[in-house]
Formats: C-alpha cells, structure tokens, sequence
C-alpha cells in the first residue's frame, strides 16, 4: 500500500478532485428519493399540481446532476489510474535495465513480462473500480441510514442491520479470496513462461516430435489456472447470490415494517418508497464493492510483486551515483569497501584500455570460481584473442568487463580506473560490444543501426555495413529501411552477426569485444571482415572471443582459457612451440581443415 500511495501522492490534487465529483455524484442520486417522498406526502396528498411539476422538475436536476458527476468521475478516475499505472509500469522497467543477469534470475523472463504488463494492468483496473464503487459505499452507507433515520428511526435502525451483514459478509469472502488470486498470479506467470519457451522453440519440439510432450506440458499449466480460477467464480457466485438475496429481504422487510408504521400513522405513503430507494441504492453499491472487493487481493499480489522488482538492490552499482538514485539513502560503507579492498595501481601505461589483475569470478549460486587469476592487458592498437574450450568462462571475461557482474577477487580496470569506481554508463559508453548471440530489435535495419549512434547519417551507416561486410543490405528492396522481425529472425544467422557488427562500428569506442561474433560466416567473409576492421579499431583495443583458430591466427596476442584458468598467453607461433591445450586444438581443427580456413 505504500508503494501505491508514493505514486499516487504527484496526483493528490487530480485524487481529492475525482473524490469530490464522486460526492457530487452520489449526493444527486440520494437526493431523487427524498424528493419523490415530499411530491407522494405533500403534492399527490394534497393534489397541489404546482409543487408536483416543481419536485420532478427538480428531480430532472438531480438527476443530470448525478449523470454528469458519474461521467466526470468516471473520466477522472480513469485519467488517475493510467497516469499511475504508467509511473509504477516505467519504475518497474527502469529497475530492470539496472539488474544484473542473477538479478534477472531471481525473477525470470516471463515473470519479469507479467509483472510489467499484466500486473500493472490489474492495479490500473482496481484503482479505477475502487474509486468508482468501493470510495462511495461508506459515503452512501452514512448518507443514506442518516436520511432512512431522519424519516423514521426505526427503518433507519433496520436498515443499518442489513447494512452491516451485508459487509461481514464480503469481508469473508474477500478474506478467503485472497490466497487464491495470489496462486492465480503465480500460474500466469508459469503460463507465460512454457508459452515463451513453446513459441520460441517451436522448431526444436517438432525437430524431437515432442509436440505431445509440450500439449501434456502445456494442459496441466492451464488446468491449474482453470481450478483456480473456478474457486474465484464460486466465491463470485456465492457472493451474488447472497447480495441479491439480501436486497430481496431487505425490500421485504421495509415494505412490511414500514406498512404496519403507516398503519399506526408513524409514517407516510411516500416516505416508505424513499426508504426503500435508499436501502436499494445501498445495498446495490455494496454489491458492487463486493465485486470489486473480490479482486482487490488481486490487484494486492500485483502491487507487491511490482514493489519487489522496485525495491530489489541491483547487484552492480554504481560507486557514485546521481543525487536522484532511489539508493542513495542505502549504507554504501560496505559496497565501497568491497570496489577498494582488490583495487590494484593505475597503470602507467596509456596504451593500455583494460587490464585483468589476478581477476578471480564465481557466479553467487556455484561452488567452484569460474574464472580464476586471469592476468592480462588489452592495448590500443592491438588484437587481443581468449580461446578455449565451451565452458572455459571466455564470454565471462567479456560481461565482467562490461560488468554485467562484480569479480570475486582481484580488478579490472579500464583506462587506469577500476570498474567499480565508474558509472556503468561511461564505462559501456566506451565498449562497442557485439554478443555472441546475434539480436536485432524490430523496426528497419538503420532503426538497429542507429542502437551504435541516435544521430548517425546514411554515409555513416553504408560505411559500417561495408566494413562489416553487409552488402547484401544494398540488395534488398528497401535499402536501410527495410523491415527487421523482432530478433532479427527474418535474416540468416551470418547475416544477423554482420549486421549487429556493423552496429558496433557505429559506435566510436575505446574498447571493440567481439564475443564468438564471426562463427555464422563462411572462412571467406570472415577474413575479409577482419582486413576491414583493421583500420577501423587502429585507435581502440579489440578483444575477440572465438574458438576457431582461423579466426585468431594473427592477433597480438593469444590467451589459451582451461576451466577458467589461463593456460598460455603469446602469439599463435609461440603458443603452437608452449601451449599443449592450445596446439591441441589448433591441430584438430586443422585436421578438420579449420586452421587455414579451407
């Protein structure tokens, strides 16, 4: 609930103001009965034609008064909720672009979509439907009992009794409600989760004929949901039933009581009709407060679950950070230890951009260190290549140094300063990074592009799709404007590595990591890509990550990874003469006609 008032609180005025125009609302529509009861007691008792025509005429103006209140509030109430469904949706999405990849882990993809979409849907919904039909009931509830009383207190008394078993009611309802709407919750998320996975993997499954396999999968998800879901619709069912049977006995009980009191001449004919209206008006507005209740513990779990993704402290800080930062009240004494107690001395050299110093790194949930006292420089002007076999911790070295993750031990430190000691904006504002996996973002080739530099021109653009070797771009139709599916999925695997390449050209960077970013392309191409990238990184370092000797053959220097542990260091000359792990691979590859690229 305090997560939902901070980002009501920019919108108190628009708030009291919708509360305001509600009351309006509700006061019009409590006023129509007292005024049929003054026209049946005095204008039809007495026949007076003229106080007739004025109380319905002033029942019209209730009435348009009522509608028109209904209508702005509903307008209001409406404007409230997107406007803080988009502050908490934007403040959940912003606290993901700061969590690391363990962050991401705690929570899932498909749990991280729900939380971001459906559950702020839910929480715009109840904001909406609470201020619409749960805010008036007690205003409705005084109002109306007070008005029953001011006519007779003995219907008033009545009518507050019906009034309160209708609310212990709900409450119990709402009460055995909420569990379940958390467990709802929780199967949406593992729903979105196997669709994902089915969708995305769709040609795997098919490949495997595990079509039946993922149905069986996929049934007992939604059967889950479905049982609960059931549950909810009796709570539902139950509910009406209950209010409807309710607003009959109560109908019952004022017609009966309030005849035997015009019978004794307590009462008049019209004031019973007004009584009635009211226990109606009433009952029917906590009906729809029982509904709305019902999702409440919904929209709950929702809130909570976006609080947890807004509150959670991202792994990777800043040291520093804006005066702004939501963490900056947070004891940082601890986490600035942490960035100092390996730090090594700035380099002297200034050729040197990145410098592993006895770097050791183990992923939270493992109990051996995946790498393990890496010691080495990347130089500008120099290639430097890490190969080695898959799980040897190659692509760790590139997200530590773009710090995805902290090291466990020892430093990195970039253009003489240690990684923890910059914003990660500056830091990655000078990598030009292209990840193994090759992901293009819908939209057109030059919207990808322009992921290297907002205010690149065509020129600019052309030039690194030459380098890159993405010619065929010039092929296709629309040029630089043509379409790009989400992840790139309507180009081949070569085509998407060149094109997220020349993407990183776009940028002008310090440090170029090109993460196993030539596997996809045929021996030709991918010697023709790196002559081309040669005069283009001749100011920045260049570190490739690869396991095709081919690949790597003249860099300036070779690291040889095993099991995270540097097992050589040279050129491929030298390495071939010192390093058996690295001989043995170059020899079979070179057996399998790798090594020369044949």
């Amino acid at each position: 609930m305090k997560l939902l008032l901070k980002y009501m609180k920019p919108y108190r005025g628009l708030a009291i103001v919708t509360v305001l125009v509600l009351m309006v609302d509700i006061a019009g529509t409590l006023l129509v009965p007292t005024l049929l009861a003054n026209m049946v007691n005095i204008g039809v008792a007495t026949k007076n034609f003229n106080y007739i025509l004025q109380n319905g005429l002033a029942m019209l103006g209730a009435t348009a008064l009522a509608s028109g209140g209904a209508l702005l509030g509903s307008y209001l109430s409406a404007k409230l909720a997107a406007s803080v469904g988009r502050d908490i949706r934007n403040a959940v999405y912003d606290s993901s672009l700061a969590f690391s990849g363990s962050d991401f882990e705690r929570f899932g993809t498909g749990s991280m979509i729900t939380r971001t979409l459906n559950d702020i849907n839910v929480i715009q919904q109840s904001i909406i439907m609470t201020i619409q039909m749960v805010l008036p009931v007690p205003i409705m509830c005084v109002m109306g009992i007070a008005l029953a009383t001011s006519i007779d207190y003995q219907m008033g008394i009545l009518l507050a009794i019906v009034v309160a078993v209708v609310l212990v009611i709900a409450a119990i309802t709402v009460a055995n409600a909420a569990p379940i709407f958390t467990r709802l919750q929780r199967f949406i998320d593992r729903m979105n989760v196997v669709l994902r996975e089915n969708i995305t993997g769709v040609r795997v499954i098919r490949a495997f004929n595990k079509e039946e396999h993922e149905n069986e999968r996929l049934d007992d998800v939604f059967s889950r949901y479905a049982k609960a879901a059931i549950k909810v619709n009796w709570l539902f069912a139950g509910l009406d039933c209950s209010a409807f049977f309710l607003m009959n006995i109560a109908e019952v009980a004022v017609l009966w009581f309030g005849g035997n009191r015009v019978g004794a001449h307590a009462m008049e004919i019209g004031s019973i009709s007004a009584v009635l209206e009211y226990a109606m008006l009433i009952l029917f507005f906590i009906m729809m407060a029982q509904i709305v209740a019902l999702t409440l513990p919904r929209a709950k779990a929702c809130l909570d679950r976006a609080g947890e993704v807004i509150d959670l402290v991202p792994e990777i800080r800043d040291c520093v950070r804006p005066a702004h930062d939501p963490l900056d009240a947070k004891d940082d004494s601890a986490f600035d230890a942490a960035v100092t107690a390996d730090a090594a001395e700035p380099d002297d050299d200034a050729d040197v951009v990145a410098a592993f110093r006895h770097v050791t790194f183990r992923f939270s949930d493992a109990d051996e260190d995946t790498l393990h006292n890496l010691n080495f420089h990347c130089r500008r002007g120099q290639t430097t290549a890490i190969i080695g076999s898959t799980g040897s911790g190659k692509s760790t070295v590139a997200k530590l140094l773009l710090r995805f993750h902290d090291v466990t031990g020892g430093a990195i430190q970039f253009n003489g300063a240690d990684v923890r000691g910059m914003t990660q904006e500056s830091l990655r504002d000078a990598i030009a990074y292209v990840p193994q996996k090759a992901w293009l973002f819908s939209g057109t080739i030059a919207d990808n592009l322009r992921f290297g530099n907002e205010a690149a021109t065509e020129e600019q653009m052309r030039h690194a799709l030459d380098v890159a070797q993405s010619q065929f771009v010039y092929d296709l139709p629309d040029g630089l404007d043509s379409r790009v599916a989400q992840g790139g999925t309507n180009f081949s695997g070569g085509q998407r590595q060149r094109l997220s390449i020349a993407r990183a050209l776009m940028k002008r960077a310090d440090l170029y990591i090109f993460d196993d970013s030539f596997s996809a392309l045929d021996f030709k191409t991918d010697a023709a890509l790196r002559r081309a990238l040669v005069p283009e990184t001749r100011d920045a370092a260049t570190l490739i990550i690869a396991q095709r000797i081919s690949t790597i053959l003249h860099a300036d220097q070779i690291i040889v990874l095993k099991d995270g542990e540097m097992a050589g260091i040279g050129t491929h000359e030298e390495l071939m003469e010192t390093c058996e792990v690295y001989r043995a691979i170059a020899e079979s590859q070179m057996k399998g006609g790798d090594g020369n690229g044949r």
